[in-house]
Order: structure tokens, then C-alpha cells, then sequence
């Protein structure tokens, strides 16, 4: 494959090998050793994904383990009648494709990008023969495995005992961190009901509730943040929990 060549089937924009030094704006791999990021340098490459593109379905493996810069992912999973609902996003903070570092047969969701970006992405093989080598890259991404786990469980209390205005603010405030703060990120209506678990109804009260105190806009599928700290304070206490257990786990 050349540097040119799209390596994801036309979904995305051009890839090229990723520059073998540790400047890169995922939080996971700046994490890592000189000496671990330079064993797997040579296999990671930088890609723009798109909106919609599927990295692994449901039920099947991944090829590659991928690591946002700027994109956000989004785990849903699927019900036999095709119904499907959020159970986990990754941004910058973590990696795509936990179950095949924890060389599980597949995907346990749905994995595809939410939010258009970049990423690095690095061929399954070379994460396991990498972190087999090195015990300090086993112990950062067990803790990430940890962190990530921790946020499944809060966002399951979340969605049972929390309202949809603060659950979206929720949302809204970890893609806010996730896209470096960019106050103005593309969201579709239905996008974000799916992310929510809710009808496009309640995602339709629960935005406009936030744009009439004043804390974000949303107009034509583009949400822009316009006071950080009133949505903060519109959200639930789950944002700050699992940030700070983020914080503490990661680097």
C-alpha cells in the first residue's frame, strides 16, 4: 500500500505512515514509553475517518486497533430487531478495539465513527506482539481497559437514574473534550437520539432546554458550545466521575 492509497475501502481520506516520533494528540500512546512507541511506530498510520465508517460490526473481528486523535468513536449494540443504542465512545483519551487486545474472536458492538477525525491505527498483531515484549505497555492499557470499563458501568447508571437534559449534557461536555474543545462540532438529530437511547422527541426537549438556558446552540446538525461551565453545570455528577477516573488511571 502507498502512502496515498486509501487503506479503508473509500471511507476515508488518504493515509499516510505515522511520523516516528512521539508527537501524536492520542492521550494513550503519548502515554507510552520512547522505547514502546518506537516498536510499533513502524506499523502505525494516520488516517482521516469519516462520519458513518464502520470499523468492525457486531459479532465480527477487528484487523486494526485504532487510536483517535480527533475523532470520536461510538460502540452501539444491536438488537435482534435492529433497534440499537450507545453503550461506549473513544475519543482521544483511549483506543478502538479493546476486544482484540484482549484477543477476544470479535466485536461485542457496532464500532463506527460518530464524529469525523483523525486516528492512527495499527494492525492487531503488532499490539499484541508489542505489549507481549513490554510490561509497561501491559500495565497502560490495562489500566485504560480499567478506566474504559469504569465508564461503561457509570454510563449505565447514568442512563437508569438521570434525566435526558443531563444526560445530554453529559455528552455533550465528553465530545466537547474529545474534539480538543472545538466549540462547533457536526451532530445529526438522530445521531444524537441514538447516542441517548431516546426517541428524536426527547433529544428534541432535552437540546432545547440547553440552547434556551443559554449553554449551547444547535441549528441544521451543527452543536456549538457557547457556556462550558452553565452545561457542566446542567450536566450530572457521572461527566466528573469518570474524568477523574480518566485522570487518575491515564498519564
Amino acid at each position: 500500500m502507498t502512502s496515498n492509497q486509501n487503506p479503508l475501502a473509500g471511507s476515508t481520506g488518504p493515509s499516510s505512515p505515522a511520523p516516528h516520533t512521539q508527537h501524536t494528540r492520542s492521550r494513550l500512546l503519548s502515554a507510552l514509553s520512547r522505547s514502546d512507541f518506537d516498536r510499533i511506530a513502524p506499523d502505525l498510520e494516520r488516517l482521516h475517518v469519516d462520519v458513518h465508517h464502520m470499523l468492525a460490526k457486531q459479532n465480527e473481528p477487528f484487523t486494526h486497533v485504532y487510536f483517535p486523535e480527533s475523532c470520536v468513536i461510538s460502540l452501539v449494540s444491536r438488537m435482534a430487531d435492529g433497534a440499537g443504542v450507545e453503550v461506549g465512545t473513544i475519543g482521544n483519551e483511549g483506543m478502538a478495539g479493546l476486544p482484540a487486545y484482549l484477543e477476544g474472536d470479535a466485536s461485542e458492538s457496532d464500532t463506527f465513527c460518530q464524529v469525523a477525525g483523525e486516528a492512527l491505527r495499527l494492525p492487531v498483531r503488532a499490539l499484541i506482539d508489542a505489549s507481549a515484549q513490554s510490561a509497561d505497555m501491559r500495565k497502560l492499557l490495562n489500566r485504560y481497559t480499567q478506566a474504559y470499563m469504569g465508564q461503561v458501568s457509570q454510563s449505565v447508571a447514568c442512563n437508569r437514574l438521570h434525566d435526558i437534559t443531563q444526560r445530554c449534557a453529559r455528552w455533550l461536555l465528553m465530545t466537547h473534550d474529545r474534539v480538543y474543545y472545538a466549540d462547533s462540532f457536526p451532530l445529526k438529530h438522530e445521531f444524537l437520539a441514538l447516542m441517548l437511547g431516546v426517541r428524536r422527541a426527547g433529544v428534541t426537549t432535552a437540546a432545547g432546554s440547553l440552547q434556551d438556558q443559554g449553554f449551547i446552540r444547535y441549528r441544521r446538525g451543527v452543536i456549538r458550545i457557547i457556556d462550558r461551565e452553565g452545561l457542566i453545570g446542567a450536566s450530572c455528577e457521572c461527566y466528573g466521575i469518570v474524568r477523574r477516573q480518566f485522570d487518575r488511571l491515564l498519564p
